[in-house]
């Protein structure tokens, strides 16, 4: 996997051309905001330093929202190229397990909250066994079995990460919060959406459910 720093896109995953104008975000910059979706870790590594917008008086590093909106695109019209019974999702951090079951349900994928039993994508003997196509992770770190085991049989890894993270075997980051409650319902929330809106050709739709509809309970 090449270092973040100097990663190459594969072409399903770049944009089309379009480049985002200013103001043109996928929400309104301020929803982005009010949901901590910008908020990262004191702690930084290399491979995620390109995503920061500036650290805070209390050292705590800010993402670029609009990194963050250009990449959720990247991310969704990516995973719409795939059937949908063969996204798998994970989570194992609690606030993340909603989101997660709701989108998977929401466009139609197979989701694996809380506890990833060891195997589930290498031993065709176990009964949890399934064979996605791709895999979409909340935490890389949290997360380590199920992107491990997507290593191990090729498949290419979505990730949620926030600045903490170690990126190398994450194909397509999504710059991101991954710890909050209300950040990882947005996410999930802005996902969902754009998938489905990349499936219809990049049309409107009518889309429901709402940023609540997927946010973990306190």
């Amino acid at each position: 996997m090449p270092d973040d720093e100097t990663l190459a896109e594969p072409a399903a995953m770049q944009s089309d051309g379009q480049d985002i104008r200013p103001g043109e975000l996928l929400v309104p910059e301020d929803t982005y905001l009010t949901s901590g979706i910008h908020i990262g870790t004191q702690q930084k590594s290399a491979s995620m330093r390109r995503f920061v917008f500036k650290v805070r008086f209390d050292g705590l590093h800010v993402l670029d929202v609009r990194e963050t909106d250009r990449r959720i695109r990247l991310a969704a019209k990516f995973l719409a190229h795939f059937p949908a019974d063969r996204i798998l999702v994970v989570s194992q951090r609690q606030y993340g397990q909603k989101p997660v079951r709701v989108f998977a349900k929401t466009i139609g994928a197979v989701s694996f909250a809380e506890r990833f039993v060891p195997g589930c994508l290498t031993n065709p003997n176990l009964e949890e066994y399934f064979e996605p196509k791709v895999l979409l992770v909340t935490d890389p770190a949290t997360d380590q079995q199920a992107l491990s085991e997507a290593v191990s049989i090729g498949i290419p890894v979505v990730g949620l990460c926030d600045v903490n993270n170690e990126t190398r075997d994450v194909d397509l980051v999504i710059p991101a919060n991954n710890k909050g409650r209300v950040a990882l319902a947005t996410i999930y929330w802005l996902l969902a959406r754009e998938v489905l809106r990349a499936r219809a050709g990049g049309a409107e739709i009518e889309f429901a459910p709402t940023v609540e509809d997927f946010q973990a309970a306190l």
